[in-house]
């Protein structure tokens, strides 16, 4: 059996009277803290209610923001999921992704890549960390970016919808080669942020649906066929 990969630390932010939940709202990716300044009273709040939550929520607070660490400028491709992994240990602010040392892997994430398979050849890893795409500008971007632990969708009305609307537009402002990758019903809520943005549309990887139209789909193979045709170069979908 192939041991697992070990679980890199999470960053630790020390709380402030803007942002009380130790989000880290100083420690995001200048081009980020730029994309999302008119959202930054918004982040303020929301760390206010986190901080006022009585309930253990998820990711780790150090986590919670970890898809804008990424360089804002070298985003190629926008995955949206939905809200992360309810289950602790699970999440680590990337949509889809798990802690490295996770068993069993997500039902979801294990048929992301039997299509990821399919569809390039790429072998997957017997872990679910995806930071690998993150690293190769894949924006793993969750609709709603906290959860209660144990209540999947507890955190839809907290108020994220309004961050994630702003990262989405500022993704569509600063132009391509910029591909949306859109899963499911919630995920192309964001559709009409999109404007001019390729989109490779289709069903959910859940269980629940993923044999109605999601494997089969070449979802990756697309998506690098539209960068290119902006001139980029495709993804990089290996995971170590």
């Amino acid at each position: 059996m192939t041991p697992a990969a070990a679980s890199p630390p999470v960053p630790s932010f020390p709380p402030t009277a803007e942002d009380p939940a130790g989000l880290g709202l100083d420690d995001l990716d200048p081009g980020w803290a730029r994309a999302l300044a008119g959202v930054r009273p918004r982040l303020g709040e929301l760390s206010q209610r986190l901080a006022a939550e009585p309930e253990r929520w998820l990711p780790a607070p150090g986590h919670v923001l970890r898809a804008f660490r990424q360089p804002f400028d070298a985003v190629r491709v926008l995955l949206v999921g939905q809200d992360p992994y309810p289950t602790p240990g699970h999440p680590i602010g990337l949509s889809f992704a798990v802690e490295p040392h996770v068993r069993p892997l997500p039902r979801s994430l294990v048929n992301v890549y039997k299509e990821l398979a399919a569809d390039t050849g790429v072998q997957p890893p017997p872990h679910g960390d995806l930071t690998a795409w993150s690293e190769a500008g894949v924006l793993l971007l969750n609709r709603v970016m906290t959860v209660r632990a144990g209540d999947s969708g507890s955190h839809r009305k907290l108020g994220w919808q309004a961050v994630t609307d702003a990262a989405v537009s500022a993704l569509a402002a600063r132009g391509g080669p910029l591909v949306a990758l859109l899963w499911g019903k919630d995920a192309q809520t964001v559709t009409p942020l999109l404007e001019g943005v390729p989109v490779v549309a289709g069903v959910h990887p859940s269980p629940l649906s993923a044999s109605r139209g999601f494997f089969g789909s070449r979802p990756f193979s697309r998506v690098d066929a539209l960068l290119r045709e902006e001139g980029g170069d495709g993804i990089d979908w290996r995971l170590t």
